[in-house]
């Protein structure tokens, strides 16, 4: 086994990068290897090609993050998968999910095709460009019927400020590290709802935000990570 940084964790690499050429066949290593314990998760990721999702195809598979230009990058498979599962109870059919840097899509089309057509998923990037071939990403994927019915779509925007409009939201996935966490993403969390977000400048921990009944809110970190940082669009360009 190989250790690497990915677009999270610093993890063992769980197969060879030339070893793996299926969609299907990169959930059956992540279920085989514990990474993914929920039927629904597999489910959602099989649906879903990340080939479709990344700049080059040949590596689709392999557990490593790839740059998506703009200074932002795609992550393994494995945290993704991590994430999925970390969020897989505030996912059900119904539900409203939103994507904080959604990317190139491909996580926030995992979302919307859990949630599906009864609920609401909603990706936010404020780079334009990423937000154009995201869209056309998921146009080509498994998730295409949801953004025709209306429950999927993704808009330019500061994540920070997360997507008012939907809220509130069963389920909020941040895919870059925040310094700390923003307070209007737990304003527009519901009751009930969970939050997942790496957290931190140099050292980051992926922190999961549970909010209780009462609205107040609880904090655990599920382990390190190695994100982008979740910044303004213009510090983001200039890869500060």
């Amino acid at each position: 086994m190989v250790f690497l940084f990915c677009g999270g964790d610093v993890v063992k690499q769980f197969w060879s990068p030339n070893s793996i050429n299926k969609n299907k066949a990169m959930v059956e290593n992540l279920q085989n290897h514990g990474v993914i314990t929920s039927d629904e998760v597999a489910k959602a990721m099989e649906a879903v090609d990340r080939g479709v999702f990344v700049p080059d195809p040949s590596s689709a598979y392999v557990d490593s993050p790839m740059s998506i230009g703009y200074n932002a990058t795609i992550s393994a498979p494995h945290m993704h998968a991590m994430c999925l599962q970390l969020l897989e109870k505030n996912l059900k059919p119904g539900m409203r999910v939103l994507d904080v840097g959604s990317g190139t899509g491909y996580l926030t089309a995992c979302f919307a095709v859990m949630v599906g057509p009864e609920g609401r998923c909603v990706g936010v990037e404020h780079i334009p460009e990423l937000v154009a071939s995201s869209m056309k990403n998921i146009e080509a994927s498994a998730a295409s019927p949801l953004v025709k019915q209306g429950s999927l779509a993704v808009h330019v925007g500061d994540g920070r400020q997360g997507w008012a409009e939907f809220a509130p939201y069963d389920a909020i996935h941040v895919g870059a590290a925040a310094p700390e966490i923003p307070e209007a993403l737990i304003d527009q969390l519901k009751p009930g709802g969970r939050l997942v977000i790496p957290v931190g400048n140099i050292f980051q921990d992926l922190k999961v935000v549970d909010k209780n009944s009462d609205g107040s809110v609880s904090i655990k970190s599920e382990t390190s990570v190695r994100y982008v940082p979740l910044t303004s669009r213009e510090a983001q360009l200039r890869g500060d």
